[in-house]
């Protein structure tokens, strides 16, 4: 594969993955409640936010009571402060409150509680996630809120605290229920869900990508292709220097025998083969003599 082709090939794959990212982006916004309770007595001030991971999806926050359905801040109840809204409260004001955005979706639902009476029983009012620890209060309007109370869980009675504190260790499914409290004397709150939801998954912490840019690209193949050039100069270098080694030996080989061969003196080899003749010649004679 060609250089070029290569840097084609990994800007459409950087490509794809930021189109992926795109595609899982969702416009979604969270209710929160301030002060943090699903119970309120009358004239309580409340704070209703939506918490908005864009806002450019115009979040609106709205109701249903049993007086009127589906209307929004500002529509005879509460102030519109933005994306938040302000409400001194009254038992009319007892409902399911959520954040809708113009699109369509709509946010986690709150249920909310007033009282005229003189308990109510402070409790989460967003889920609660598994394994966390949960606190109750029962409180009075009027009075010190560490007196004792009972509290009890789908009618039954779960143990009486003399400071008006419960705290649920560990919360499971099996802590998920209707909550209720009461203080001798002064009377009982209203009941109040309890959501558990399990823990998500556990999972690897996030990367960060880094997309490099074009001039990173190419000096990055330019590195790999001197590598590998080198690499096969180191692997071929050993073949190339012994063949020019033999080559080199060759020709001076070929030298040596040319120069030996026009330089050699002539010995007197035929003198010798003579003499030995004559030797051969007189030694037969004189055996047969």
């Amino acid at each position: 594969m060609s250089l070029s082709s290569r840097m084609e090939e990994t800007s459409l794959l950087c490509l794809l993955f930021l189109i992926s990212l795109l595609s899982c982006t969702t416009n979604q916004a969270r209710l929160t409640v301030s002060p943090s309770s699903s119970q309120f007595f009358e004239y309580d001030f409340v704070t209703l936010s939506c918490e908005e991971d864009d806002s450019s999806a115009g979040w609106t926050l709205r109701r249903n009571t049993s007086k009127r359905q589906r209307t929004q801040c500002g529509d005879g109840w509460g102030e519109g402060a933005g994306s938040s809204c302000n409400i001194t409260v009254f038992p009319h004001d007892s409902g399911v409150y959520w954040c809708e955005s113009r699109e369509g979706p709509i946010s986690n639902m709150v249920k909310l509680t007033v009282t005229g009476g003189s308990v109510i029983l402070q409790s989460p009012v967003l889920p609660v996630m598994e394994g966390d620890d949960v606190t109750l209060l029962c409180k009075t309007k009027t009075t010190p809120s560490n007196l004792p109370a009972a509290f009890y869980k789908d009618g039954s009675l779960i143990r009486k605290q003399p400071t008006g504190h419960m705290t649920i260790q560990h919360v499971s499914r099996s802590d998920e229920g209707l909550y209720k409290c009461d203080i001798s004397g002064h009377g009982e709150s209203p009941s109040s869900w309890i959501t558990v939801t399990g823990k998500p998954a556990t999972t690897a912490p996030p990367t960060t990508t880094t997309i490099p840019t074009a001039p990173d690209l190419t000096a990055d193949s330019s590195l790999q292709l001197a590598f590998r050039i080198v690499l096969h100069l180191v692997v071929f270098s050993p073949y190339i220097i012994s063949t020019l080694i033999m080559m080199s030996l060759y020709q001076c080989r070929a030298r040596g025998i040319g120069i030996s061969d026009s330089t050699k003196p002539t010995l007197p080899d035929q003198g010798l083969d003579n003499e030995h003749d004559d030797v051969i010649t007189d030694v037969t004679t004189e055996y047969h003599f």
